[in-house]
């Protein structure tokens, strides 16, 4: 007996019709189809039947779950990645992750595929369509803050994914590989105040980042411990521009602050131009720590003290975790956390002595 026909239909169904049938998202059904162990019983129940009833044929599918692999594994950007990558500067957030990439990449034996994203609804369904048809084996993503609305967009992707930064909401459910952004943060406060600073404020990042939620957290808490006010706080987008409106808006709000924790070295960048701009001097007047520790921290005037983290290892890192879920596609999400370390430079010293 040949499979029921849809209604007016003259091709053949497709996943969206196995969606419609089973009661599904797109997302799930191609999870089912594709045997991963996170989707629910029942639900797995009914797209197999609305395989059966529509006769179904996933032929990419097919191909993954006969154990055939495309050997091809996709990087995932947002629109201004592209503006970064063509710029003349070596040291971008992106650019040094994507060196790991690529080593990583050469070394197993992979094709990489660039794939763009944007938050626009056009953009979200063609990516994920293109995830679900087979292209690749799995997924990496270089988490910033124009690309934080990703993780719940690719939650139910039917490959493996796995970022560079903590998604913020539930990470025990994604794999990713980041450095103990907490810890960053106690290590750059305690460094300002063993430097004997006392009002030290933070420039922080978006609040829709973990990377930026935890750093925040680890210089409010060795404040507290101190005994020292944790209210001098202005956030930014991670951007040069960024860094210097927020420092700008500290120095009127805060004119007594005797130093900042700016949560990158991007950022920091325009804070020191913010400093020099009000007349302040650093280190004397205003001490100052960066996070990153970016090659242009060590060319600034003066050199910024910045929190390490091994951006270009960590783009390696990332693509040793994806062969690792596609060795065991139902292992649980690996998580990978680096202790970073702190390099000191000249941008921290003890508040000048006061006048008698």
């Amino acid at each position: 007996m040949s499979p029921p026909s849809r209604p007016g239909a003259a091709t053949a169904p497709t996943l969206e019709d196995v969606a419609a049938a089973a009661g599904v998202s797109r997302a799930t059904a191609s999870r089912a189809i594709n045997g991963r162990s996170s989707v629910k019983p029942a639900a797995a129940a009914a797209v197999a039947r609305a395989v059966e009833d529509l006769g179904y044929r996933p032929n990419s599918a097919a191909r993954l779950l006969a154990g055939g692999r495309t050997g091809s594994v996709a990087l995932i950007l947002t629109e201004p990645d592209l503006s970064s990558m063509g710029s003349s500067s070596s040291e971008s957030f992106f650019a040094l992750p994507l060196r790991g990439v690529m080593t990583g990449i050469a070394r197993a034996s992979k094709q990489l595929v660039m794939l763009l994203a944007s938050a626009s609804d056009d953009d979200e369904d063609r990516l994920q369509r293109y995830l679900e048809a087979g292209h690749v084996d799995g997924a990496m993503v270089v988490l910033e803050a124009h690309s934080s609305y990703l993780p719940s967009q690719l939650r139910e992707a039917p490959l493996p994914v796995v970022y560079l930064g903590r998604p913020p909401d539930d990470p025990e459910l994604f794999s990713y590989v980041d450095v103990d952004n907490y810890a960053g943060g106690r290590i750059a406060a305690q460094e300002l105040v063993d430097a004997g600073r006392t009002r030290i404020a933070h420039i922080a990042g978006p609040t829709d980042l973990g990377v930026a939620i935890d750093r925040t957290a680890g210089w409010r808490d060795v404040l507290r411990e101190h005994g020292l006010s944790d209210d001098a706080i202005a956030r930014a987008d991670f951007s040069v521009e960024g860094g210097e409106a927020a420092m700008t808006t500290l120095l009127a709000r805060v004119p007594d602050l005797d130093a900042v924790f700016v949560s990158s070295d991007l950022m920091a960048v325009g804070a020191l131009r913010a400093i020099r701009a009000s007349g302040r001097q650093v280190p004397r007047d205003v001490s100052v720590v960066g996070y990153d520790d970016l090659v242009v921290a060590g060319t600034l005037e003066p050199p910024l003290t910045s929190v390490r983290q091994p951006l270009e290892a960590m783009g390696s890192m990332m693509v040793d975790s994806l062969l690792t879920l596609l060795a065991s596609p139902d292992s649980r999400p690996v998580s990978r956390v680096i202790t970073p370390e702190l390099t000191r430079r000249a941008s921290v010293t003890p508040p000048a002595p006061s006048a008698s």
